[in-house]
Protein backbone atom coordinates (compact mmCIF):
# COMPACT_ATOMS: atom_id res chain seq x y z
CA UNK A 1 0.00 0.00 0.00
CA UNK A 2 1.37 3.37 -0.97
CA UNK A 3 0.86 6.59 0.92
CA UNK A 4 -0.64 9.73 -0.55
CA UNK A 5 2.84 11.21 -0.94
CA UNK A 6 4.02 8.27 -3.09
CA UNK A 7 1.20 8.61 -5.65
CA UNK A 8 2.45 11.72 -7.49
CA UNK A 9 5.92 11.19 -8.93
CA UNK A 10 6.56 14.43 -10.85
CA UNK A 11 4.74 17.09 -12.84
CA UNK A 12 4.90 16.77 -16.63
CA UNK A 13 5.69 20.08 -18.30
CA UNK A 14 5.27 20.08 -22.07
CA UNK A 15 3.82 22.51 -24.59
CA UNK A 16 0.46 20.77 -24.42
CA UNK A 17 0.38 20.62 -20.61
CA UNK A 18 1.33 24.30 -20.29
CA UNK A 19 -1.55 25.21 -22.65
CA UNK A 20 -3.92 23.05 -20.60
CA UNK A 21 -2.81 24.60 -17.32
CA UNK A 22 -3.11 28.15 -18.64
CA UNK A 23 -6.40 27.96 -20.52
CA UNK A 24 -8.29 24.90 -19.24
CA UNK A 25 -7.24 24.53 -15.59
CA UNK A 26 -5.83 21.03 -16.18
CA UNK A 27 -2.53 19.82 -14.73
CA UNK A 28 -0.54 16.74 -15.75
CA UNK A 29 1.44 14.47 -13.41
CA UNK A 30 3.36 11.24 -13.73
CA UNK A 31 1.85 8.91 -11.14
CA UNK A 32 2.65 5.53 -9.59
CA UNK A 33 1.74 2.40 -11.54
CA UNK A 34 -0.89 1.31 -8.98
CA UNK A 35 -2.50 4.77 -8.65
CA UNK A 36 -6.26 5.08 -9.11
CA UNK A 37 -8.42 8.13 -9.79
CA UNK A 38 -9.46 8.47 -6.15
CA UNK A 39 -5.85 8.15 -4.92
CA UNK A 40 -4.71 10.87 -7.33
CA UNK A 41 -7.61 13.13 -6.36
CA UNK A 42 -6.89 12.71 -2.64
CA UNK A 43 -3.16 13.31 -3.16
CA UNK A 44 -3.63 16.54 -5.14
CA UNK A 45 -6.27 17.89 -2.75
CA UNK A 46 -4.12 17.10 0.29
CA UNK A 47 -0.77 18.32 -1.03
CA UNK A 48 -1.90 21.50 -2.80
CA UNK A 49 -5.09 22.38 -0.86
CA UNK A 50 -7.31 22.74 -3.97
CA UNK A 51 -10.64 21.31 -5.13
CA UNK A 52 -10.35 18.64 -7.87
CA UNK A 53 -13.28 18.25 -10.28
CA UNK A 54 -12.07 15.28 -12.34
CA UNK A 55 -9.12 12.98 -12.95
CA UNK A 56 -8.26 11.24 -16.23
CA UNK A 57 -5.61 8.50 -16.19
CA UNK A 58 -3.63 7.30 -19.22
CA UNK A 59 -1.11 4.48 -19.59
CA UNK A 60 1.65 5.80 -21.83
CA UNK A 61 3.33 3.12 -23.96
CA UNK A 62 7.04 2.32 -24.01
CA UNK A 63 9.10 3.86 -26.80
CA UNK A 64 12.16 2.75 -28.72
CA UNK A 65 14.90 5.25 -29.43
CA UNK A 66 18.45 5.25 -30.75
CA UNK A 67 21.76 6.26 -29.25
CA UNK A 68 23.22 9.47 -30.64
CA UNK A 69 26.74 8.24 -31.46
CA UNK A 70 26.01 4.79 -32.86
CA UNK A 71 22.73 4.97 -34.75
CA UNK A 72 22.32 1.19 -34.61
CA UNK A 73 21.92 0.68 -30.87
CA UNK A 74 18.26 0.64 -29.88
CA UNK A 75 17.23 1.81 -26.42
CA UNK A 76 13.86 1.09 -24.85
CA UNK A 77 12.31 3.82 -22.70
CA UNK A 78 9.83 2.28 -20.29
CA UNK A 79 6.18 3.27 -20.25
CA UNK A 80 4.52 5.16 -17.42
CA UNK A 81 1.13 6.19 -16.11
CA UNK A 82 0.04 9.82 -16.24
CA UNK A 83 -2.91 11.67 -14.75
CA UNK A 84 -4.61 14.81 -16.04
CA UNK A 85 -6.23 16.62 -13.12
CA UNK A 86 -8.94 19.25 -13.71
CA UNK A 87 -9.31 21.79 -10.90
CA UNK A 88 -12.35 23.80 -9.90
CA UNK A 89 -12.93 27.18 -11.55
CA UNK A 90 -10.41 29.85 -10.53
CA UNK A 91 -7.92 27.56 -8.76
CA UNK A 92 -4.30 27.09 -9.83
CA UNK A 93 -1.17 25.21 -8.77
CA UNK A 94 1.92 27.31 -8.09
CA UNK A 95 4.39 24.66 -9.27
CA UNK A 96 3.20 25.09 -12.87
CA UNK A 97 3.46 28.89 -12.83
CA UNK A 98 6.45 30.47 -14.54
CA UNK A 99 8.85 33.02 -13.16
CA UNK A 100 6.98 35.98 -11.72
Amino acid sequence: MTTIYDVLRRPLVTEKSSYQSGKLGQYTFEVAENATRTLVKDAVETMFDVKVESVNILNMPAKRGRRAKSRRLLVRKSGFKKAIVTLAEGQTLEIFEGVK
